[in-house]
């Protein structure tokens, strides 16, 4: 049995229907003064490199202090449309039961995710999945630029090995980090990639889903 188990968020935990999107339009309208015309890639990415990229595709320079100042602005907006996200976004199947399933046997749990903390703090707790997490074991978009810096922050501030932990994504990014990291790697066909693709990245084995309680279980190793 894993002594720590990592989740990314988007796609894997929950989905948001559309409503990440605004919100981060919203925040980069407020630290630029400029209207969002094109979003860069945000699959598998972190909040720090979709706002450089997006940034670069509207002709503004890009700083450290513009990431800042973004990020509290994301998380900002996050919180204002809490009772939005309710509505409109959702857990997906079996997330919860897989998060209780896994309390229940002492499997400690946190988050990877490229969300900066204070969204993902939000979208957790709406959707009623951060009870079972220690979110101070996590790492977030302001920790790093990719997957393995993630995974590798997460594992230091849990105090655990590689060897004792597994990630479960929905992305090639988090198959890819995982396998820098030295993480077991669990993927999820939950978001845009399809089982196939997650396979063709070098997944070992794919869940279609989290709805199968006993095989995720299995797949996890608890």
């Amino acid at each position: 049995m894993p002594e720590l188990v990592l989740w990314d968020v988007d796609h894997t935990l929950m989905a948001t229907r559309g409503l990440g999107r605004e919100l981060w339009a919203q925040a980069f309208a407020e630290v630029t003064g400029t209207t969002m015309q094109e979003q860069a890639s945000v699959t598998g990415s972190t909040e720090r490199v979709i706002l450089r990229e997006t940034a670069r595709l509207h002709g503004i320079p890009y700083s450290e202090q513009m990431f800042v100042a973004f990020a509290g602005a994301l998380g900002s907006a996050h919180a204002r449309r809490a009772a939005d996200l309710r509505e409109r976004g959702h857990a997906l199947p079996g997330a919860a039961a897989v998060l209780a399933a896994l309390a229940e046997r002492g499997v400690r749990q946190s988050v990877v995710t490229g969300n900066v903390r204070v969204a993902a703090e939000v979208k957790l707790a709406v959707f009623g999945l951060d009870a079972y997490l220690l979110l101070n074991d996590g790492a977030y978009g302001e920790d790093g630029e990719g997957r393995p810096e993630l995974l590798r922050k997460a594992l230091a501030r849990a105090g655990v090995t590689a060897d004792d932990a597994v990630f479960l994504g929905d992305t090639p990014a988090d198959v890819a980090g995982g396998r820098e990291a030295g993480v077991r790697f669990v993927a999820v066909a939950t978001g845009r990639t399809s089982a196939e693709e997650l396979q063709e990245a070098g997944a070992a084995g794919v869940l279609e889903s989290l709805s199968d309680l006993p095989r995720v279980l299995a797949a996890i190793g608890a």
